[in-house]
């Protein structure tokens, strides 16, 4: 198995363990059986078997015509319609790319995911001197955040290009059958793909809402979804708590949350690429997990950078979270220390040795360090990062976190809550009834 896991200062009580896991166990059969709470929302276990070659070429396709015709894609979408697309993204990509005058693929740049005047006046003063296109993702159309943005951006389309044109710079990932975009997107004769109506949008990075921005930033969405496919393998074939690691993390998350007194879980990386990879998973989990006055409350960061802002907290503060460290075990490239001749700096001792070597090293003394200052770890070890180990993680943290939420005797696939800042803002607003 490409994910290796280790418990490290973690909870440690037997008795609670023999409980825990017997839960785990039950929580692993409702979950494959498609027995428990929200099973309706089960499609995402499906994916990486039912997606066919067929369906990933058409995926393709869609992305060859949007790539030879644009600068720039624009992907409107909010949380899940857009966190899981950007997470693979940026984890692959040259952090440097938007800044090339020319690369091989267009520039992906994010929109609808916030409520911004100044943000989005800037990009149309950018879409102005480019050539683009719309990829905009909504079950409804009617979020207010994407459905705002794409308002706009589509007038300016139709205007830049005209209607025809435009029609063909737009596509459409939403519902099947129903909804204002479906209608729109019928009415504008928009390319469309499908949001399964079994499939959450945060569980929908496997399928077209994440899988056409990826393949339009010019990775490889087969492999992606091979590494899904292969993980769900192994942890459907194995129902055992002590060995299969998808249960392992459901089951230690919830005795450090239960038996342990731990109320935040800090996710870790030490790869600055993997920060929206974290960011998906705050989503994920926040949105899974936080309901019915339950749930440890998801939180980031990236290391070594953010410990010279939150490493003082973490190593003497308040004793109520854990940390769990994605940890990378190979890098892509080597830089290596020159010699210096003066060593004013004092680094000679560490010449020829590389970064990412340095990492590691940084990576292990702060874990030693947090956990002989009480603070628990879970280390979630990757080969390196490619498109199939992020297919791997991808639906590892998914089934975890749907095993925790079963765990926790809650729904994991709905997200009541949301509403409530929705029809607040609505009410200001003076929406109509």
């Amino acid at each position: 198995m490409s994910i290796k896991i280790h418990f490290e200062g973690v909870f440690n009580d037997p008795g609670a363990e023999t409980v825990a896991e017997s839960l785990t166990k039950k929580a692993f059969n409702q979950l494959v059986n498609k027995t428990g709470k929200g099973n309706e929302f089960l499609g995402w276990l499906d994916i990486p078997d039912q997606m066919t070659q067929e369906k990933i070429e058409e995926i393709q396709n869609c992305a060859d015509r949007l790539s030879a015709q644009s600068e720039i894609v624009v992907m409107i979408g909010i949380g899940g319609s857009y966190l899981g697309a950007r997470a693979v993204i940026e984890a692959l990509q040259n952090p440097f790319y938007n800044l090339m005058e020319k690369g091989e693929t267009p520039k992906i740049i994010y929109a609808g995911h916030h409520i911004s005047e100044d943000y989005l006046h800037h990009l149309l003063q950018l879409l102005n001197h480019k050539s683009y296109s719309l990829i905009v993702i909504s079950k409804s159309g009617t979020t207010t955040e994407p459905a705002l943005a794409f308002r706009i951006l589509k007038e300016h389309c139709e205007k830049k290009y005209g209607l025809e044109e435009s029609q063909k710079r737009i596509v459409a990932i939403t519902d099947a059958s129903r909804g204002a975009l479906k209608q729109l997107a019928n009415k504008n004769n928009y390319q469309t793909f499908v949001i399964p109506d079994d499939v959450g949008g945060r569980y929908s990075v496997l399928t077209a809402v994440g899988l056409l921005p990826i393949a339009i930033a010019g990775f490889n969405i087969e492999q992606l979804i091979a590494g899904a496919a292969k993980m769900k393998e192994e942890l459907f074939q194995n129902d055992d708590p002590n060995s299969n690691v998808a249960m392992q993390y459901a089951l230690y998350r919830n005795l450090l949350y239960n038996k342990n007194g731990k109320k935040i879980e800090l996710v870790v990386a030490y790869e600055p690429e993997l920060f929206y990879f974290i960011e998906w998973f705050k989503q994920l989990y926040g949105e899974s997990d936080g309901k019915e006055g339950k749930g440890l409350f998801p939180t980031g960061a990236i290391f070594s950078t953010d410990l010279h802002s939150l490493g003082q907290y973490i190593q003497e503060g308040e004793r109520h979270l854990f940390e769990t460290v994605i940890s990378v075990e190979k890098s892509q490239f080597k830089v290596t220390i020159p010699y210096d001749e003066e060593n004013l700096d004092g680094l000679n001792y560490l010449q020829y040795r590389s970064i990412h070597e340095i990492n590691q090293i940084a990576e292990e003394g702060t874990r030693q360090a947090h956990i002989s200052g009480g603070v628990p770890n879970i280390r979630i070890q990757i080969p390196e990062i490619n498109e199939q180990h992020l297919g791997e993680m991808i639906f590892f943290f998914e089934m975890s976190c749907a095993l925790g939420g079963y765990l926790m005797d809650i729904n994991p696939f709905n997200q009541p809550g949301v509403e409530a800042y929705k029809q607040q803002m609505f009410k200001l607003l003076g929406k109509p009834k």
